[in-house]
């Protein structure tokens, strides 16, 4: 059967059977990244009656917020190395239990100093999440369905909030915002016992490939022999960043602060917002999902990487930017809540069309510290966004004004970083130029082995 033994390796080609499964896999991992944005969602959710219950100001509940993301950054870098010598089964199953234990102090009466180090600690463990999944995805299917089987897993990030958001406003109002995290718990729970019994029986460490699997391997960057800190030097690489960061921008402030704009920029009751805060959820799945089906079939009909990966990235942030943008400068009414959806609704196809953009030209065995290390550039938007907007909001004349404002200057970024990412971003120059730098280490390490033997 063809599957991944560890993070980060590539797979045979599949035969039907091994394919059902690997999409099984990916079922699984749709189902992971779901419960990933769940608990990511549940203090945005919550941000209303935790700012009361602590009596916390808008600068306090963003300083909150964006704590999540202070170790997101190191915790991507250093679980992803970690998690190179671990089997990909373990892995994931492992990052599920840190998480039901970061959760568990949220479970009843805390502080506010044990709910920002619970949150700093998730964030850690959350940070190679991203990452490790698409990893193994990336090593599960060929080039053209890379896209859509990594849609599918990102979609997570869009169906675990839907779901979520009115389940957990239906349990924060019916008991209180503690309930939610019971909940949360729960169902990891029972998804950590379900993804040990279907995954692979791997061993816990990662299992050395024999000469004729690794001969069987089909790598199609597998030609490519460059130090890692090559790969950081790319064009692509901060092209990659700056794209992701763009999304995640959308990202940090949709689940930590879209309730709260809803409630006190648009004027929404609690039970009415945690109906709409769904529709950008709704929207981000059906544009993922079509969008990696897209790229897919430009690839197929002989359009560039460049083109189906990079500019229909960039296109969509684009469209987000725009969005936002035009939501700060109409009055309150259907057209504005559309555009909040427009806008809140692109933040995923970041991760994964632009993600597959880059598995175009990796290596397998450097893809999971490649995407590490673009995590690591991204979530700083996580830390300063929520911040930002929170200190925005408490020093304006009312809280609609300070919205309006900051997602101005959120939606204007946007628009920058999409448009310069997605030409930066070129996934066939990029595997030229590693093509020429692996003939150049080559030479470099035959002329010093040279110099060696004459001594």
């Amino acid at each position: 059967m063809a599957t991944t033994t560890a993070i980060g390796c590539s797979v045979t080609k599949t035969s039907t059977p091994s394919s059902r499964r690997n999409w099984g896999i990916v079922l699984m991992l749709l189902i992971f990244s779901m419960l990933n944005f769940a608990d990511k969602a549940a203090i945005g959710l919550a941000s209303k009656p935790i700012r009361e219950s602590m009596d916390l100001s808008a600068s306090q509940y963003g300083l909150l917020s964006s704590a999540f993301f202070w170790l997101f950054a190191l915790g991507a870098v250093v679980l992803t190395a970690v998690f190179r010598k671990i089997s990909y089964n373990w892995a994931v199953g492992i990052l599920m239990i840190t998480w039901i234990l970061t959760m568990l102090p949220l479970t009843t009466q805390t502080t506010f100093g044990v709910l920002l180090a619970s949150r700093i600690a998730l964030g850690f463990f959350e940070g190679p999440a991203h990452a490790l999944c698409q990893s193994i995805v990336h090593s599960l299917f060929p080039a053209e369905k890379r896209a859509a089987a990594g849609a599918v897993v990102t979609a997570g990030t869009s169906l675990g909030p839907l779901i979520a958001a009115p389940v957990l406003t239906w349990i924060i109002l019916t008991w209180d915002w503690h309930a939610s995290f019971i909940f949360l718990i729960g169902v990891s729970l029972a998804w950590t016992a379900a993804w040990f019994l279907f995954s692979d029986r791997l061993p816990f460490r990662k299992r050395i490939e024999t000469a004729a699997e690794k001969l069987a391997t089909v790598d199609p960057n597998g030609d490519i022999v460059v130090p890692f800190y090559r790969l950081l030097m790319l064009p692509s690489f901060w092209g990659l960043a700056l794209l992701s960061f763009a999304g995640y921008l959308i990202t940090s402030l949709k689940v930590t602060w879209l309730p709260a704009f809803m409630n006190e920029g648009l004027g929404y009751s609690m039970e009415t917002v945690g109906m709409l805060v769904a529709m950008p959820y709704v929207a981000a799945m059906a544009i993922l999902l079509g969008a990696g089906a897209l790229s897919g079939w430009m690839l197929k009909r002989g359009f560039s990487s460049r083109v189906a990966r990079s500019f229909l990235t960039a296109t969509c942030l684009l469209f987000a930017g725009v969005s936002m943008i035009a939501f700060t400068q109409v009055p309150a009414g259907p057209l504005q809540l559309v555009l909040v959806v427009g806008a809140f609704s692109i933040n995923s196809v970041a991760f994964a069309i632009g993600f597959a953009g880059a598995s175009d030209f990796l290596p397998a065995h450097q893809r999971a510290a490649f995407f590490g290390c673009i995590i690591a550039a991204y979530s700083v938007a996580g830390m300063v966004a929520p911040y930002a907007l929170g200190l925005i909001v408490e020093n304006a004349a009312t809280p609609a004004e300070g919205y309006a404002n900051g997602f101005l200057i959120v939606g204007i970024v946007i628009c920058v970083f999409g448009v310069a990412g997605g030409l930066m971003l070129d996934p066939t120059k990029a595997r030229a130029r590693l093509l020429e730098l692996t003939a150049i280490h080559a030479v470099r390490k035959q002329a010093s082995e040279d110099a060696g033997t004459s001594r």
